[in-house]
């Protein structure tokens, strides 16, 4: 069996898609924000289902979407412990292993591009993100990066896999798209045959650039990609976005709200209204619903009902996913509509557990039960 590789262009980034042949569950390992749509035609194309969205690490040029495939496609995120990815469901540990159908991944602790780097190995399969890469390795100049346990990694971990073991790596530069451990092991320029004082020599002479969107990625990667970062000065005004009219903070879509400049749309299913709570006022008016989560063929029609009059439009989810899929689509019937940031429960903690660390009902906004 092979994995299902995707490539993203603009970062170089390879993305991985497992899967059990007789259940169709999946695991993705490593997925990109840019390429979002395509990830998820590709489960559709597929027929899979997605059990896991999985990271080898945080990521410093591109923008992770395990938040995104969380809330789209019902994935559980797991990260490793050491990364500091708290959204994420599962903190993974050394050794530690997720399943999929009959298929499963045992995570390696293989730290030295970041501290808490992993990889995971799947059958004759290694997926090494930023660790090993073919005929290289991932820099260790970036906060909590280190030479040594790079090293360690590399010749005491990783070359310690059968030499046949296939080696999926997390960038490539050239084209290429897999290796073996006996060929990395024999011929990585970098480490093969060398001693850690000439290895540390060999990556000092490297000289790389630092990532130029590392700024806005890091941050946001810890969130499992989701853009909640609502800051003091978020609170009085919205936050351009691309493809709808922006983002506004909980409070903020509250008093154009209750002062009568927007419509307040509330995009859950009418299940998650009844159990979890809703918003008196609100249109309700879902993106999709259950059970299957099926496209709602009366959305269209709804939003332009609500926006009746020329009024703008302030979508809103369980934590803001589907508010920005719906704030595309409302700009794309010509509506002005904006993503209301944190969404109704925010962003689950270390625990799991949503509605204590952000979202409209935790700030305390109009809403009720039952």
């Amino acid at each position: 069996m092979q994995p299902i590789q995707l490539f993203d262009p603009a970062t170089c980034s390879y993305s991985y898609v497992l899967f059990d042949e007789t259940t169709r569950d999946a695991l993705i390992i490593d997925p990109v924000q840019a390429q979002l749509e395509r990830d998820l035609a590709v489960l559709r194309q597929y027929g899979l289902k997605l059990l896991w969205s999985v990271e080898t690490h945080a990521h410093s040029d591109h923008i992770t979407s395990a938040g995104q495939l969380a809330e789209l496609a019902g994935a559980k995120t797991a990260a490793p412990q050491g990364c500091g990815i708290g959204t994420a469901a599962v903190q993974l540990g050394d050794g530690d292993t997720l399943t999929f159908g009959q298929e499963s991944i045992r995570a390696l602790h293989t730290p030295g591009h970041t501290s808490g780097a992993m990889s995971y190995v799947w059958r004759e399969h290694v997926f090494t993100g930023d660790t090993l890469l073919i005929h290289g390795c991932g820099r260790t100049d970036l906060a909590s990066g280190s030479t040594e346990a790079m090293f360690h990694s590399l010749t005491h971990i990783l070359f310690k896999l059968p030499d046949a073991t296939q080696v999926w790596p997390g960038h490539d530069y050239q084209g290429r798209s897999h290796s073996t451990i006996g060929a990395e092991k024999a011929g990585n320029p970098l480490v093969a045959g060398k001693t850690l004082a000439e290895f540390g020599a060999n990556m000092a002479a490297l000289h790389l650039p630092s990532p130029q969107s590392a700024d806005q990625a890091n941050p946001v990667n810890l969130s499992s990609g989701l853009r909640h970062d609502a800051v003091a000065q978020a609170l009085h005004r919205p936050r351009p976005a691309p493809g709808y009219a922006g983002d506004v903070s909980p409070q903020l879509a509250c008093q154009w709200w209750q002062a009568g400049q927007a419509v307040l749309v509330d995009v859950r299913t009418d299940a998650e209204r009844e159990w979890v709570g809703f918003v008196p006022g609100a249109v309700a008016l879902a993106w999709k619903q259950w059970p299957g989560m099926v496209m709602n063929a009366h959305f269209d029609e709804g939003l332009k009902a609500a926006s009746a009059g020329g009024q703008k439009l302030l979508l809103l989810c369980r934590s803001g996913v589907r508010s920005v899929a719906a704030a595309k689509r409302a700009t794309e019937l010509g509506l002005v509509a904006y993503n209301v940031l944190e969404g109704f429960e925010g962003d689950p903690d270390q625990h799991a557990q949503r509605g204590k660390q952000g979202g409209w009902r935790w700030h305390g906004l109009p809403w009720r039960q039952g």
